[in-house]
């Protein structure tokens, strides 16, 4: 949902006239993004003592700009705008969720439509080649009742996360942000008992009563990343533009949570914590973890077209200099990334050139809405992602690939987990890889996960497969021990704490 117009046959929300033109103007200088709200980089405690001082502000060639020959997806029907995507490169397949609206899908509001396609410049189609579906839609009585938008797709292991705006009608301050789950990325559940996991935090009262929103997800070293819109936090500019991030092990953020603070991450009873620290100034914003670069990139607009903007892992610093994939935009980007939300690899030269592609509504339509979606794409050249074998693990954690053997390569952890059945490799794997990469030769074969191996549950720990090592390895869910062959045995956590410990196999 868009923080500074509502368009189609949405009622126009009574918001500040004047955001959209903050929004492109703000803190660009020659085309790059101020990354803080308030206009200020303060400095964040918390950096490894002893460690020699990372690179910051360092400048990547850029190289082979692309863009799509015309519109790549759009509504059927009586669609009358396509904006907001999320973009998930799948097991072979280019899959995106956006928002649009059907008249026959429910009740009168935002749809979030799903299509599929074999490249990112499509053609895309609906799941039986028709046109896009309407995957999900609003639920009348709830706090979702007329509008859902603005999607954000994971998938971890084998479930699919959607995160994504709701709102029961067009209030003042009436979005907030939903979760769904799903086994397919079609069919949708709704999660936390059918509540918002999120809303605003009512820091500050501003002219624009958006509220929160326009959610981006990430799934990174066991916790699930959540950026997001509130035009009533406290960091936010003087027009509500602003992206928080919170981060928490539960995918619904009821437990756990910590929020990102001046001070770096903090744990918060709440996920209405006040919002004390902005990432980007901007709004329709999109995040994704770049393994090759070791760094977060978010992806907002600004008056040249797509700005990129880096943060080390725990946003203390700009490691690279902003970027800006140039082009004609009229809403914010939906970048094409893997399932977990990470970067996807270069085919041709994974060790030096980092894709960064994404795609955006061009123009406004005959409904006064944003539609006409189209993608965008450069490199960025000279990441030595094989540097050493630091690197290596790094740029390639979360891929599978056929290994010599006829199995398949699982890197993780900066080894290689050998798995007998591509399909468990494929469900585990953020990436999937149809031939072998001679770099994560570099890496050590620490064991192999064979058909039909143990698996144990325990309540207090969790899932796992015991892997020819012995140790426990655990895994997100049942749907994969299944695929396997294999069956989970219930055993005491203290049966657990007693094997020894091995990695996750999903990142």
């Amino acid at each position: 949902m868009r923080p500074f117009r509502r368009g189609g046959r949405r009622p126009a929300r009574a918001l500040l006239a004047s955001v959209l033109a903050g929004l492109l103007v703000a803190g660009c200088t020659e085309g790059y993004a101020q990354p803080q709200a308030a206009g200020d980089n303060p400095a964040i405690a918390g950096g490894k003592t002893g460690s020699p001082p990372r690179p910051v502000d360092v400048k990547l060639a850029s190289g082979d700009p692309r863009e799509s020959g015309g519109v790549i997806a759009a509504g059927g029907a009586d669609a009358v705008y396509n904006y907001g995507p999320s973009v998930m490169l799948d097991r072979g397949q280019t899959r995106m969720w956006w928002c649009s609206q059907y008249g026959g899908a429910g009740p009168a509001g935002d749809d979030i439509l799903y299509a599929q396609a074999q490249s990112i410049d499509g053609p895309f189609a609906g799941p039986g080649g028709g046109i896009p579906a309407a995957v999900f839609s609003g639920a009348p009585g709830q706090f979702d009742g007329m509008h859902t938008c603005d999607p954000s797709v994971l998938r971890v292991g084998s479930t699919y996360y959607l995160y994504y705006t709701g709102a029961a009608g067009d209030h003042a301050l009436g979005n907030a942000v939903g979760l769904a789950t799903s086994a397919d990325g079609v069919h949708w559940t709704r999660a936390a008992g059918g509540k918002p996991i999120l809303g605003p935090s009512h820091d500050v009262h501003r002219a624009n009563v958006y509220g929160a929103g326009q959610p981006s997800a990430v799934y990174l070293d066991g916790w699930f990343y959540l950026m997001f819109t509130d035009t009533t936090g406290r960091a936010a500019a003087w027009n509500g533009a602003g992206q928080f991030v919170l981060r928490s092990h539960d995918p619904a953020f009821g437990a756990g949570v910590q929020a990102l603070d001046v001070g770096g991450f903090v744990p918060v009873a709440t996920t209405a914590a006040p919002r004390g620290r902005s990432v980007v100034e901007g709004f329709s914003a999109d995040l994704m973890w770049v393994g090759a670069l070791d760094a977060f990139v978010i992806a907002h607009e600004t008056d040249t077209g797509t700005t990129l903007t880096f943060w080390t892992a725990d946003f203390t610093e700009n490691p690279y200099r902003a970027v800006v994939i140039p082009g004609p935009w009229k809403e914010g980007p939906g970048l094409v990334r893997r399932a977990d939300g990470h970067a996807p690899l270069s085919s041709a030269a994974p060790c030096d050139r980092v894709p960064f592609d994404v795609v955006r509504a061009t123009a406004i339509g005959g409904a006064g809405a944003p539609t006409a979606l189209r993608h965008f794409g450069l490199d960025l050249v000279g990441s030595q992602a094989c540097a050493n074998p630091g690197r290596v693990a790094a740029t390639f954690d979360g891929v599978t690939m056929p290994s010599p053997d006829r199995t398949m390569d699982l890197v993780r952890a900066g080894q290689r987990v050998r798995v007998d059945r591509r399909s468990v490799a494929a469900a585990l794997a953020g990436e999937l890889l149809e031939k072998e990469s001679p770099e994560v030769a570099a890496l050590p074969v620490a064991t192999r996960l064979r058909s039909g191996a143990e698996s144990v549950r325990a309540p207090g720990r969790g899932l796992a497969l015991v892997l020819d090592d012995r140790r426990l390895w655990g895994v997100p869910d049942a749907t994969i021990v299944a695929g396997n062959g294999s069956a989970a045995h219930p055993v005491t956590d203290a049966q657990w704490d007693g094997y020894p410990q091995g990695a996750s196999l999903v990142g």
